[in-house]
């Protein structure tokens, strides 16, 4: 044991690894419903290496947190730029009063309850789940004219107060939107789901509104008869507004694709493509069905495609499909990494990814008319992210000052900035600047959690000590920091805003950046409409609930 504990001393690399499998390890249990997740997880597992006195040099934990920052801002740059347009307003004021009275919350109680700037910057990070406040607050707290040992006593208590007030910005704000929330409104949630579901899908989605958009889809071949003489232009309109679309047929002992100007022959056998219900009570004769093996077996193709054509941008997914949209199904809605419900009245936002099947030569056009088609690659553009780390570090490391207090965004928070801004020039030109969903992970999940395991590390040997001064009264106060600005969002966005109470749920979730919730809310929906409203809240709230760890600092001192 002896030799275990000076090795991992003598290689503190190697006690970041043992954090990581034992933060993990720990983040899986569940309790119920109820996990404490990756994060907490490997705060925790660092505490309990760090006992043994780890020293990691702090550049470590800087790295990982520039890439997690990044990664984030990468992944919610369109829907963040999005936001600031007309069309979310609503969502946006949403976010910022959330936001603001988390800040006000979090300021009020610390100093009630005398808390110093380190303590008041955890329990904002954990009641919001924001870990990011972590490293903006910390980093200000460094350049604090203040002595070293001070600094060291502010920084440590960072940790304690976040793993603390973490467990009730968790377990309670998701009790609270999946379970309180919608009783407080006096809704039944179920209910509105399913209206929301009916106006999202022009009156055809399935009670719950969850099923995918392509369920339901069908294949089969029909002999040509009284449709003979004309054009699979003319047959595709005749079941307008249906879509119902002729893929191929068999003349003779000849295929021949269906192309809009081919002409049907008596004796041909057509292969339709059409949801079923339309193939099962056709309005106009389709003539005998029969099983051509041949015709029915024919490769198709699965584009993933980023919507990137202006013109297209704001339409509904109905009006693309009428436009561009022959020969393919849309199956999946994919908007700032959150895969959405759909149907024809659903709007499109620049950045979308969608995935699309049909025939080769379909598919390919319709990609070239919705954007850039994104083609299976593990390949991540490097150039791209160390440039954009490095221009957002240059411009976060400007500093101004407050009294006597340093303010910046500082290089990391600069990355984030710029981590919206390539995110954004990604969905715009989508030709460069490729991250894979891997790759994104990596920096993601992996980038924070080595940050969160250094940081517990560095706090191990003085946690404790720090868990006993702050005392219980940290848990009462973290519940109430944590819910009261969910409920003044709520009554805002209700009451001021008029907002359908599905949206707004789930833009509670995004605004206060907890994912978990959103999941409670969804399951009490019995929808996956809810995520509607938190992808634009949650790219706001990651942005100013970062930029208030320096703030809070400020105001706390």
């Amino acid at each position: 044991m002896d030799y275990v504990v000076d090795t991992i001393r003598e290689n503190p690399e190697l006690a970041i690894f043992l954090t990581l499998a034992i933060g993990f390890a720990i983040g899986r249990v569940r309790i119920g419903t109820f996990t404490l997740g990756n994060v907490v997880g490997t705060l925790l597992a660092g505490v309990l290496v760090g006992q043994i006195g780890v020293e990691v040099h702090p550049l470590v934990k800087v790295v990982f947190f520039d890439l997690f920052l990044f990664a984030t801002g990468y992944k919610v740059g369109p829907q963040f730029f999005r936001g600031l347009g007309r069309n979310a307003v609503a969502q946006g004021l949403l976010t910022v009063v959330l936001c603001v009275a988390s800040l006000a919350t979090t300021v009020a109680a610390a100093r009630l309850m005398g808390y110093d700037s380190g303590t008041a910057a955890g329990l904002m990070a954990g009641a919001f789940t924001e870990s990011t406040v972590i490293g903006t607050a910390g980093n200000t707290i460094a350049r604090l004219d203040i002595p070293e040992a001070e600094k060291t006593r502010l920084l440590n208590n960072i940790p304690v107060a976040y793993a603390v007030s973490y467990l009730v910005g968790t377990g309670f704000v998701v009790w609270f939107l999946g379970s309180l929330a919608p009783r407080l409104l006096r809704v039944d949630l179920k209910a509105e789901s399913r209206k929301l579901a009916e106006q999202v899908s022009g009156g055809g989605a399935e009670p719950a509104g969850t099923r995918p958009a392509h369920s339901g889809w069908d294949l089969r071949a029909y002999r040509v008869g009284t449709l003979a003489g004309r054009s699979v232009a003319d047959v595709e309109r005749a079941f307008a507004p249906a879509r119902v679309f002729v893929v191929r047929l068999r003349r003779a002992d000849r295929i021949l694709e269906g192309t809009p100007d081919l002409v049907l022959e008596g004796g041909d056998v057509a292969l339709f493509a059409a949801r079923r219900h339309v193939l099962l009570a056709p309005p106009v004769p389709l003539g005998e069905e029969l099983h051509d093996t041949e015709l029915l077996d024919f490769p198709v193709a699965v584009l993933d495609v980023v919507l990137t054509a202006k013109a297209l941008a704001g339409r509904t997914i109905g009006e693309v499909a009428e436009g561009h949209g022959r020969g393919v199904v849309l199956v999946r809605l994919v908007r700032a990494g959150e895969e959405i419900p759909f149907g024809p009245n659903t709007v499109l936002d620049r950045g979308d990814l969608l995935t699309i099947v049909g025939p080769q030569e379909d598919a390919e056009r319709t990609g070239r008319a919705i954007g850039y088609v994104e083609r299976p690659s593990s390949a991540t553009d490097v150039v791209f992210v160390g440039l954009g780390i490095l221009l957002g570090g240059l411009i976060g490391a400007l500093t101004f000052r407050v009294g006597d207090v340093p303010l910046s965004l500082t290089a990391s928070g600069g990355a984030l900035i710029m981590g919206l801004v390539f995110g954004w020039l990604r969905s715009v030109r989508p030709t460069f600047g490729r991250i894979p969903e891997p790759a994104l992970w990596v920096f993601d999940t992996l980038g924070l959690a080595v940050f969160i395991g250094v940081v517990g590390l560095q706090a191990g040997p003085t946690f404790v000590a720090g868990l006993r001064s702050t005392g219980p009264g940290l848990l009462v106060v973290g519940f109430l920091v944590a819910v009261t600005p969910h409920v003044a969002a709520l009554l805002f966005g209700r009451y001021v805003l008029k907002m359908n109470p599905v949206i707004l749920l789930g833009a509670c979730a995004g605004a206060g950046t907890v994912t978990a919730a959103l999941r409670a809310i969804q399951d009490e929906a019995e929808s996956k409409l809810p995520v509607l409203g938190y992808t634009v809240p949650y790219a706001i709230g990651n942005i100013l609930l970062t930029a208030w760890g320096p703030v809070v600092v400020m105001l706390t001192r």
